[in-house]
Formats: C-alpha cells, structure tokens, sequence
C-alpha cells in the first residue's frame, strides 16, 4: 500500500472511531456554543440527574419562549440555551427595578432594550421558586438573554448537563482544552 493511501486509509479509520459513539449512540456527546452568554466553544452534554447551584445547562425553551427567541433571531428553533443555574426549588429569587436578587446577594443587572434597541421582557416582585422550578442566569454575562427577562423556568425544560471541553474563555480566540472528565478526552 502506498504512503498516501495508508495515510487516507488511517485518516478515515480515526474519523470513523471518533463518530461512532454518534452513529451508535453510546459515549460522549458533544454541542458547539456560539454564543457569547457562556464562553464560545465545545461542550459535552451529560444526563441531567440532579441540578444543583451553578451548574451549566442545556434548556429547550418552552412556548411562548422559544417563539420570543425565534421570531428575535436569538436563538433558532430546536437549539438548547445553555445557562447557568442560579436557583432551584424553595429558592426566593427578585428582580427589583433591573436588579436580580437571590440569597441577599444581587447577582446582575437586566437591560431595557436589546442590542438593536428593542424592549426586552420584563418581571418585578419576588418569588419563591417551586418544587419543579428552576431560575437560570449567566452572571458572567451581562449581555445574556436568561431569567433576567423570562422568570423562572420548569426543571422539565433540562435537556442536559453542560460540561466545557473546549473553549474561548477570555474571547481572544484561544481556546484551552478543559475537560476534566476522562470519558470526554481523546
């Protein structure tokens, strides 16, 4: 066998062997964030099991949700959020005038208008958060679309847990490899 097609036939074996667990669907699963509410980057997607406090999420926006962030060119239809949990069931969870307030502590500012000059949703007054409620924001960001503006949502919108893999963190176009699950790493 010539070089070349052994290198063609190598190639095509190791493409085959990472997207087998795809095809079979069995291993590690994979979303590419392009958002800048989380950092740009790969992402592996695990069971949802139990939420706690901070953990990263993938969420399917329910109705009227979804249609908001559709018809906003947000995010497309079919596409998880990924978000940050800041608050689970018993949680009191406020926005006061754009400040969100949970645990005492004032987590991020909401804005008024969109980037395009749009008004965005808006909620006042407290509320506990229910047995099957979670509240989630990215406070890193303070440009992301999250509970600022739509409230709380069912823990049923979880798609999945969100582990970073490989990402942008400091959106300078280098990317670090952060998987600290072995069943995520080559």
């Amino acid at each position: 066998m010539s070089p070349r097609r052994l290198t063609l036939v190598v190639m095509l074996a190791g493409t085959a062997l990472v997207a087998a667990p795809t095809w079979t669907g069995h291993g590690p699963r994979f979303i590419w964030n392009t958002s800048a509410s989380v950092p740009i980057g790969l992402y592996g997607i695990e069971p949802v099991g139990q939420v706690d406090v901070a953990d990263l999420v993938a969420v399917a926006p329910p109705e009227p949700l979804a249609e908001f962030l559709a018809e906003r060119g947000y995010l497309a239809r079919n596409v998880p959020l990924i978000k940050r949990v800041l608050a689970v069931s018993g949680t009191v969870v406020c926005r006061h005038g754009t400040t969100i307030i949970a645990y005492g502590h004032a987590y991020g500012e909401a804005r008024n208008q969109d980037a395009l000059g749009r008004p965005l949703p808006s909620w006042q007054g407290c509320r506990q958060l229910g047995e099957n409620e979670v509240f989630l924001m990215n406070w890193d960001a303070s440009d992301s679309f999250d509970g600022r503006y739509f409230g709380p949502l069912p823990t049923s919108s979880i798609t999945a847990r969100v582990i970073p893999v490989w990402t942008d963190e400091t959106g300078d176009g280098r990317f670090r490899w952060r998987a600290a699950d072995p069943a995520l790493q080559p």
